[in-house]
């Protein structure tokens, strides 16, 4: 469900706390880039690429399951505030593409295909992936009350969805921007209520719980 209450203001970081909150984004951004190429890469290739040194790379993040997990947090936060802002609009059809839409430009959903079984979930994601769900399923639910999108669908739909999109990658990142949003537009048009009739059953709850169980060669 989207939050109601406002966040309260936050004081101005500290000169020193204000550049280890920097430094904290540097190295996410270049863990995330160089996790999505190679799940399997070692620690000292984000060291490398963000420019820092092992050991201060250590003290934030003491391994690589550390950084992973975080990593996949800060993922979901990004997902949840897409999924909090297109709760917001009052169409629920043009809020749930919309959704999708900034999901697949921000790249969001690439983080979950690409961690998924690198590092072993604790109790410290729960809030966010209850609160995805929560989403998914509100989203869902405006958008099936507006009769445009077909009832067949769920709020796991949306994961096959953004999986779809996620896998298309080529050596461009502008074309593959390009080539995603192409496929999620086709896909767009199949939720359509007036779309042809879907293959198969939906999805079911824990039907991918599987990815996540941590896998022996990373």
């Amino acid at each position: 469900m989207a939050k109601t209450t406002d966040s309260p203001v936050r004081p101005a970081l500290s000169g020193r706390k204000a550049q280890a909150a920097r430094n904290d984004g540097i190295i996410l951004a270049a863990a995330r880039e160089v996790f999505l190429s190679d799940a399997g890469a070692p620690i000292a290739a984000v060291a490398e690429r963000a420019g820092v040194g092992i050991s201060a790379l250590y003290r934030r993040y003491p391994s690589k399951e550390v950084l992973l997990r975080t990593l996949c947090e800060d993922g979901l936060r990004r997902y949840n505030a897409e999924g909090d802002a297109a709760l917001e609009e009052s169409d629920g059809w043009k809020a749930l593409v919309g959704f999708l839409e900034r999901v697949v430009d921000a790249d969001v959903h690439s983080l979950a295909v690409h961690l998924a079984g690198t590092f072993t979930p604790d109790e410290s994601l729960l809030p966010e992936v209850v609160h995805s769900g929560e989403v998914n399923d509100e989203l869902v639910r405006r958008a099936h009350a507006t009769g445009k999108l077909r009832p067949e669908v769920n709020s796991l739909d949306l994961g096959l969805v953004l999986d779809a999109c996620a896998a298309i990658t080529v050596p461009d990142p502008v074309r593959t921007a390009q080539l995603r949003r192409r496929t999620l537009a086709i896909l767009v048009a199949g939720l359509a209520a007036d779309g042809v009739e879907l293959p198969g059953p939906a999805p079911v709850a824990g039907e991918f719980a599987w990815r996540w169980e941590r896998r022996a060669d990373i």
